[in-house]
């Protein structure tokens, strides 16, 4: 359909005033300049009848479904109430039922839904029905003996193409969305909640239900959110008890099997141990380096390069043997003393992460900004930087209150992974200081490693490096660098949630052998002559303009 007949469909959507549609469409009646939704002007004065039509548009208006402008949030709403006050009861992926009950009722009213057959009235709970709603008394006027409008609709979310969030982990249970209104207010703060059962023969594997409902002002264009709901599972049904009306599902969120998590972490703790030793190893190789080569105590750049990778080596070697000592002691430890491991496992991570930042800085001074540059006391200035600045996140962190227990439980609802770590109610705090944190880190380190890369395939083509570094050397420095400026951890965003099992145990791998690789880049990089330097970087130095940086 051509978007020129939804001018017609814009009008027929405009609903009567409501305390939803009043707030989505405010920032229209404040004159912002963006009133326009699928092209076509949205007025906040415009008044008109709803039409079958209307909810067609999603399907005609992907800009009504995921634009955060000012117009499609009006409209937005307005779409809300008018499926929530919808007469038609046949339309494809809508069904509705209206009565009108009395407001002095002294029980509450039982109702019926199915993705099938809709909602209906029933006078007790019917074996083998879809699902039921339980309405309390609370939510009809007290001591009145007029009729309020109930209307409840059943909704299909694919054949309308709404209530779609974006980036959803978990499904929609039968695709089926479930609106209650009582009157025409909102209701919410119930004291006897509405109690709603999802029926079902048996969920899918590895899932966990969770009953959540639609929030208009959650994100750009809205979202789910369980926020005054509580979740009871069961084999053949899960009940929801809300305290407000709205538009409700049962979400299905993946979620680790018991076995597969239990294995994930003896891999992570087998991991790390090796991790540990491998550490201790490359201290070990640096030590007997600075013994047997003059060059390593008298030249700056070599003597740089080998102590900001013993520093990162350091901040890995402190990850791993905290995590080690989270995972043995979370589970007894006080409330006290799990807030100061939670504090501690964050602040070896940020380490890690700033250290490995600290060698894409580096790098960038060294091949890209290769001018004669002297920087007093460099690698001090470095080590402030790389162990003060987490020190500085985590006390903030800590003084908000963010460390605390964590777990993680699986699809019989039993936990299985508790550590110290960033609490729940601090997941924000989580999101900025790790997730935003890391995504910039590992933005820039990509773009110096692309840049790197480049610079060493165009000085072997032109025959600069091919005297002083053997062939194979060269994708072995590559890939070391990649490894040394952080690229492991980048699974970790790829593992977002339990549906890509491989992925998790591929991270927990990698990210704890991290320490196994620079051990062995380091090893066959500068052992045994030292002398010629050892990766790709150094010979940049030498051949192209040199750049002195140097302790001072």
């Amino acid at each position: 359909m051509e978007l020129t007949h939804l001018g017609m469909v814009l009008l027929l959507l405009l609903l009567p005033g409501t305390v939803t549609g009043q707030d989505s469409c405010y920032a229209l009646s404040r004159g912002d300049k963006t009133k326009q939704c699928c092209n076509m002007a949205v007025e906040p004065e415009e008044r008109g009848e709803v039409h079958g039509l209307a909810l067609e548009l999603p399907h005609l208006c992907m800009e009504l479904r995921r634009s955060g402008q000012p117009a499609c949030r009006c409209l937005r709403a307005r779409w809300l109430r008018m499926v929530q006050f919808a007469e038609q009861s046949s339309t494809a992926g809508l069904r509705a039922l209206h009565l009108n009950v009395s407001g002095a009722m002294a029980q509450g009213l039982l109702l019926a839904f199915s993705p099938v057959e809709g909602p209906a009235v029933i006078s007790s709970a019917e074996e083998g029905t879809a699902g039921t709603i339980q309405l309390p008394s609370g939510v009809f006027p007290s001591l009145s003996s007029q009729a309020v409008r109930v209307v409840v609709t059943v909704l299909n979310i694919q054949q309308l193409a709404m209530f779609q969030e974006d980036n959803q982990m978990g499904k929609v249970l039968d695709d089926t969305v479930v609106g209650i209104v009582v009157g025409d207010g909102d209701i919410s703060e119930l004291q006897d909640p509405v109690r709603l059962t999802f029926a079902y023969q048996s969920l899918p594997y590895n899932v966990t239900p969770l009953c959540v409902f639609w929030e208009p002002s959650k994100g750009q264009a809205g979202g789910w959110s369980s926020h005054g709901c509580v979740t009871q599972p069961g084999d053949k049904e899960t009940v929801c008890t809300c305290d407000h009306l709205s538009f409700f599902t049962l979400l299905l969120n993946p979620s680790l099997d018991r076995s597969m998590a239990q294995t994930l972490v003896a891999v992570a703790n087998a991991g790390c141990g090796v991790a540990v030793a491998f550490s201790i190893f490359t201290f070990a190789f640096y030590i007997f380096l600075r013994c047997s080569y003059k060059q390593l105590r008298s030249e700056d750049t070599l003597r740089i390069n080998l102590g900001l990778h013993m520093n990162l080596v350091s901040s890995l070697l402190l990850l791993n043997l905290a995590f080690l000592l989270n995972s043995g002691l979370s589970s007894r430890a006080s409330l006290g003393l799990c807030s100061a491991l939670g504090g501690l496992t964050h602040y070896c991570l940020l380490c890690c992460f700033t250290w490995t930042a600290l060698e894409g800085c580096h790098l960038y001074l060294l091949f890209i900004k290769v001018l004669g540059t002297y920087i007093h006391h460099y690698l001090l200035k470095l080590c402030i930087v790389g162990w003060g600045f987490p020190a500085l996140v985590v006390v903030v962190a800590g003084a908000v209150g963010s460390y605390g227990e964590y777990s993680i439980g699986t699809t019989d609802h039993r936990t299985v992974i508790r550590l110290c770590w960033i609490n729940s109610e601090h997941l924000l705090v989580h999101y900025i200081t790790n997730c935003g944190y890391f995504g910039l880190i590992f933005l820039f380190n990509t773009t110096i490693f692309g840049v790197v890369a480049w610079k060493n395939c165009h000085l072997w083509r032109s025959g600069v490096m091919q005297g002083h570094c053997k062939a194979w050397k060269v994708p072995l420095a590559a890939m070391g660098l990649f490894c040394l400026l952080g690229a492991t951890w980048a699974l970790s965003f790829l593992s977002y949630g339990s549906s890509s099992m491989p992925t998790l145990f591929l991270a927990a791998i990698l990210n704890s052998l991290q320490g196994v690789f620079i051990f062995i880049w380091l090893v066959v990089l500068y052992y045994p002559r030292a002398e010629e330097t050892s990766s790709s970087l150094s010979h940049i130095v030498r051949n192209d303009r040199t750049m002195a940086v140097s302790q001072g």
